[in-house]
């Protein structure tokens, strides 16, 4: 599904937040321009070199921007991509903490927060920062960290960074069937998008993506060596000093190997949530079936479908499951007025919301009728972008009222009395109201997008 024009200014606006102007900056130039190098980026964007540098490695040391290299007249150049599911995503890591307390515990929770917050860390470095955490140094809690951190990779939590700068190759071209597909066969054969195929030549193969290297395994003597980014303090977000990155990725040694939370494997679990409260909505449905009236049918036909659980087949009116729908019907389903119903079909129609037929008919009253259908995913990326441009809203506007209520913030809590008090209750009250609408806000655009 293409990034919107509203989706872009949501995403652009989560990265202003979190890490600047300078860095959104670039990343909202790679979201409207798509795969950029580094001499065009910093021609589009009109900052130093040094900002767009150091932009980059932001995003890159947190999973929003993926370098990769293309073939090109002049040789292999390096180019970057913005990653707008992983933008979004910055939203969730309390979802995804909340599921890791839920799955495993909350000393796993402590752990991976560690890598939302820093977004690419080392073991070692994981171990350092649970060190910290504790404010000890035994080998008690190295030894309970290094367990939860086998924990999270097992259950897929957290994975190996994608490799630095991989080869893109050319998209192969689509040979042409020789024999007519279905409906369903032309519909699955869909192309990727750039994103897809940089992410998907970046992904490292299963073999390795989970793989974590013990001591007894590393043999490598480079392990023995100091390593500069192991020792790293971890309460600095890491930096890299060069966009020279391959060197770390492409090491066996577990000192210098990468993790990064899994995404995908979040996404998965909260989809699962939702299909399993999907599955209860079904089975109460189920269990007040006996209380339903049979459904008669306007037509000769009727639809009977057994449930897999071998029910008893029960008719559906077949004008509630058709997708033509003529004017009658939708102007009586709607309890809207004919003429104004056929007004509202052409609008939509002209909009290519909406596709209409004309279908003849033998009958006496009318020999021609128009049917309609909606266009699902024209409407589908509507609706979505519509939601980013409420989430946008709704940030904006808490921005707004925090800046408005900065006295009262920065008043201490024994000191508000009186009408200063009045409005830190209220602004208390709605800092929570809009905390939790956007929090159901992200619920539906995860349906929307992700499910």
């Amino acid at each position: 599904m293409t990034v919107t024009n509203n989706g872009i200014q949501y995403a652009v606006q989560i990265i202003t937040k979190h890490f600047g102007k300078p860095v959104a900056k670039v990343c909202e130039t790679l979201l409207k321009s798509g795969p950029l190098n580094l001499g065009d980026l910093i021609r589009s964007t009109a900052l130093t070199p040094q900002q767009v540098k150091n932009s980059l490695l932001i995003l890159v040391q947190h999973n929003c921007v993926q370098p990769f290299t293309q073939e090109s007249k002049t040789g292999l150049k390096v180019q970057y991509i913005a990653v707008y599911d992983n933008i979004l995503h910055r939203l969730r890591f309390a979802k995804f903490l909340a599921v890791v307390a839920q799955e495993l515990d909350d000393d796993c929770k402590q752990l991976l927060a560690g890598l939302l917050e820093h977004g690419r860390l080392t073991q070692q470095q994981l171990m350092d920062r649970a060190n910290q955490k504790s404010k000890s140094n035994s080998s008690q809690v190295q030894n309970a960290a290094q367990d939860n951190f086998v924990r999270l990779v097992t259950a897929r939590f957290v994975e190996r960074c994608p490799a630095p700068e991989p080869l893109l190759e050319e998209a192969p071209e689509q040979e042409r069937p020789k024999k007519p597909r279905t409906k369903p066969a032309k519909m699955a054969q869909v192309s990727e998008t750039i994103e897809q195929r940089v992410l998907a030549a970046a992904r490292p193969m299963e073999a390795i993506r989970f793989l974590i290297m013990t001591d007894a395994e590393t043999d490598d003597p480079l392990q023995k060596s100091e390593n500069n980014s192991s020792g790293m303090s971890v309460g600095v977000k890491r930096k890299f000093d060069d966009l020279d990155i391959g060197e770390e990725h492409g090491s066996n040694d577990k000192e210098v190997i990468l993790w990064r939370a899994n995404f995908e494997q979040f996404i998965c679990c909260l989809r699962h949530k939702a299909y399993e409260a999907a599955v209860e909505l079904r089975a109460m449905l189920k269990a007040t079936r006996t209380a339903e009236t049979k459904v008669k049918t306007d037509y000769s036909g009727a639809y009977e479908d057994e449930g897999e659980d071998g029910d008893v087949p029960y008719s559906v009116a077949l004008k509630k499951i058709i997708e033509l729908l003529q004017n009658d019907e939708i102007s009586k389903e709607a309890f809207v007025d004919k003429n104004e119903a056929l007004k509202i079909l052409y609008k939509l129609w002209k909009d290519d919301y909406v596709h209409m037929e004309k279908l003849s008919l033998t009958t006496a009253k009318q020999s021609q009728v128009m049917v309609w259908k909606v266009h699902k995913s024209i409407v589908w990326e509507h609706v979505l972008d519509e939601m980013y441009h409420a989430a946008y809203n709704l940030v904006k506007r808490y921005d707004h009222e925090r800046e408005e209520n900065k006295e009262v913030t920065n008043t201490p809590k024994e000191k508000r009395v009186g009408e200063l008090e009045k409005k830190a209750n209220r602004f208390l009250g709605v800092r929570k109201i809009m905390a939790l609408s956007l929090m159901k806000l992200d619920d539906a655009l995860m349906l929307f997008h992700d499910f």
